[in-house]
This record gives C-alpha cells, sequence and structure tokens, in this order.
C-alpha cells in the first residue's frame, strides 16, 4: 500500500513559535493552509479539538464543499456529545465531502483539560467510555434497521439513522495513545493507530504493542500504523540546524513571556507534569538524549513538555525523507508532518520532501513485487519488517520557509 501523508488543518496561523495575527477562527486562513496541502501532494489533513477552539466538524465541512481531494481526519471527544448524534454528524460531513471522512476518537489525557467541558472520569473510564462510543457509531454507520443500546456508559431504544457515509463499509477510525489501556481499545477498534514520533527502536515497541492488542482481540488485520512528527528542514544541514536552534528560542522565549494560549489547537493544554502517558513518554526521551537515529531531536518536545506532536526531525529534504522511510521500514504507512510556519513548512514539505519518500516506496514495492515468491510472501506478512531502499537524492531549489 503507497505511503500517506497527513497534514494539519489549523483555522489560524499561530504556533509554538507564533502568535497568531487574526481571529481563532480564519476562514481565509483556514482555506487557503487547506488548499496548500491539496496543491502540493498531501493526502488528508486534521482538524484538531480543544475544548476552547472552534468545533473542527463545520470547518471541516467548510474546507470540504471548497476542494476536491483532500481527504480530511476529524478529530472527535465522546464526551462533547452523545453518539446518535456524533454518527450522523460523521456521515453528513462524509456526504459533503464525498467519502473523504475518517474520524479520529480523542479518549482524553488530561483530567483538567476534560474538565473543562464536564468530563469527569477517569482515564480507565474514558478509555471505556470511548470502546463503547466507536462500536456504536460503527453500527449506527452500517446498521439500516433500528436497534436498541444498553451500555455502561450509553442506553437508547428504537434508534436508526436516515443519514448514511458515501464510504462503504464505513469511513476509517483513528486512533491514539501509548498506553496500555489505550493499546487495548485502540487494538480492538482502531483502522488506523496513531502513535507521536518517537526513536525507531521505541517506536517498533508500540507497533508491537498495538499488533498484540489486536490479535487479543481476535484480529486478523491489525491497524495501520501512523506517526507523527515536526519537520524542519532547510537547503543545507547546517541552515536546518541553525533553524532548529532558532525554533527552540522562539518556543522557549514565548513560554517565558507567557504567551502560549492555554487552549492549544491540538487540544494539549500546558502541564508541568502532563499526566497522559504518550507525553511523558517524550519527555523521558529528551532527558536520556537530544539526539537519536537519523535525524530526530528533542528539544522542540523538552521545550514544550511534551505537548503533543512535538519531537522535530531536522535536516535537508533528503536527510528528512530517509528518517521518515526508517519509520516505513519498521511497518509505519501514514506520516504525520507539521511545521512552525504552518503555511510555508506545509508547502515546503510538499515540495521537497513527500516525492522523494514516495519515489523510495515505489522502489521499494517494486523490488518486493519482483522478489522470488517465497521472500515476497515472507515480507507481506502484517509483522514484517520492509526492506530498505537506495539512498535519495535529487536537485532542490531554495526553501520557502529558510527565506527571510
Amino acid at each position: 500500500m503507497p505511503v500517506e501523508f497527513l497534514g494539519i488543518a489549523a483555522t489560524n496561523d499561530g504556533s509554538e513559535t507564533t502568535a497568531r495575527s487574526g481571529a481563532s477562527f480564519d476562514k481565509e486562513y483556514t482555506l487557503r493552509l487547506a488548499r496548500a496541502h491539496e496543491e502540493h501532494g498531501w493526502d488528508r489533513v486534521l482538524f484538531a479539538y480543544g475544548s476552547g477552539t472552534p468545533d473542527p466538524a463545520p470547518a471541516a465541512a467548510y474546507i470540504a464543499g471548497k476542494l476536491d481531494r483532500l481527504q480530511i481526519l476529524l478529530a472527535h471527544r465522546p464526551n462533547v456529545s452523545y453518539p446518535t448524534f456524533a454518527a450522523k454528524t460523521f456521515a453528513t460531513l462524509d456526504q459533503i465531502s464525498g467519502g473523504r471522512l475518517a474520524v479520529h476518537f480523542i479518549t482524553g489525557g488530561n483530567d483538567h483539560e476534560q474538565g473543562r467541558e464536564g468530563d469527569l472520569l477517569t482515564k480507565d473510564e474514558r478509555y471505556a467510555r470511548t470502546r463503547e462510543y466507536i462500536r456504536i457509531v460503527k453500527k449506527i454507520w452500517t446498521t439500516r434497521e433500528a436497534f436498541d443500546h444498553e451500555g455502561d456508559h450509553y442506553r437508547f431504544h428504537d434508534f436508526v439513522s436516515d443519514v448514511f457515509p458515501v464510504q462503504q463499509p464505513r469511513p476509517n477510525v483513528s486512533f491514539g495513545g501509548s498506553s496500555p489501556a489505550a493499546y487495548a481499545a485502540g487494538g480492538a477498534e482502531a483502522d488506523i493507530y496513531c502513535l507521536w514520533g518517537e526513536p525507531l527502536e521505541q517506536t517498533a515497541q508500540q507497533i508491537e504493542a498495538v499488533r498484540e492488542a489486536a490479535r487479543a482481540a481476535g484480529r486478523t488485520e491489525p491497524p495501520r500504523i501512523q506517526v507523527a512528527f515536526r519537520p524542519i528542514i532547510a537547503p543545507t544541514e547546517e541552515l536546518a540546524w541553525e533553524k532548529a536552534h532558532r525554533t527552540v528560542g522562539a518556543i522557549r522565549e514565548r513560554r517565558r513571556a507567557g504567551s502560549v494560549q492555554r487552549h492549544r489547537g491540538n487540544g494539549v493544554t500546558e502541564a508541568a507534569a502532563p499526566q497522559n502517558t504518550g507525553s511523558q513518554r517524550l519527555i523521558a526521551i529528551a532527558e536520556a538524549g537530544e539526539r537519536y537515529d537519523r535525524a530526530l531531536w528533542t528539544p522542540t518536545a523538552a521545550a514544550t513538555g511534551g505537548a503533543g506532536n512535538s519531537n522535530a526531525l531536522v535536516g535537508t529534504p533528503e536527510t528528512v525523507a530517509q528518517a521518515l522511510l526508517d519509520y516505513y521500514d519498521l511497518g509505519v504507512d501514514i506520516l504525520s508532518a507539521r511545521g512552525y510556519d504552518l503555511l510555508d513548512d506545509a508547502i515546503d514539505f510538499g515540495r521537497y520532501v513527500i516525492p522523494l519518500v514516495r519515489e523510495e516506496v515505489a522502489k521499494r514495492d517494486a523490488a518486493r513485487e519482483a522478489a522470488p515468491e517465497g521472500a515476497a510472501r515472507e515480507a507481506a506478512g502484517p509483522d514484517a519488517v520492509r526492506g530498505a531502499g537506495p539512498e535519495t537524492g535529487s536537485p532542490r531549489q531554495t526553501l520557502t520557509a529558510v527565506r527571510g
């Protein structure tokens, strides 16, 4: 299966390094950013969720009605709406988009952030609720007859929807987390399992934990794996590292000045000691070292307190492309990337990194197809590690995000 790329569908131009220049929902910027992704080789964009941020569902509908090809990953927290309502919302959005929707279900790893919208369940209770919620939504999407539900968290009677997704049998379900409870829930229910960028060794361990959870749930096909990074690229290695250090300096300065907003675009709240396992892992990795593998750099994660997708890949487009291919060879199918200058970085990554990765993935796929039948069969197994391919390399123009 070809590699896929996920970007961000921010509703304003603010980031960890720069204050936003306008309203929280700037529809012109939202469309401009989404269009930049569509025009530069990205497959889909994430509409994130935060307790105080603009509602991602109507923002996603706005973009779906304006663009023709870009797919949408809509983040959703089960605590904010009943599953019967949510299933209809998602089905309607899949109709609006012509079948371009996937839904990312967020259990919530911060009690304070969840409490802002009245969610007072414990973390384990939230995971149990999310599993029940996803099962209900899937059933509503695929059931034409009225049914009752009597669960631990939801009860309803004689429900049937009159709006169904374009995609058959249903849209994909995305899920993330790094705790045993997350592996169990996502391994059982997710089509796509999302991880934050960690060193290759730790990523391989997490992939195996997800696959083991899927096997324990009786699945024969494990979830596809997605891994997220913050790429920092420039025409030379020296310029890329200068840019990386400037980026961390800007993050630290904004934090010192108290200008980082409490309601982050990815739904993560500033916290000295994060409660979620994923952020705890990022901090521990950063404390153990700054550089890992080919290009992974942890000071960006340390500077944000492990807030969400925050580990960087630093280097030239060739270096970053090779680093991403290392993860592809582990079994990662979807690569999520978001720069600190959202618009220019999306354009540069699309122009200079995505084509290199796609070219090398195509070579790897062709090599596997040409391999002897036994080797091909072995490589095609769900737990197989993909074989390495040749080094990438191609001429480059000046990167947009380096200028100025």
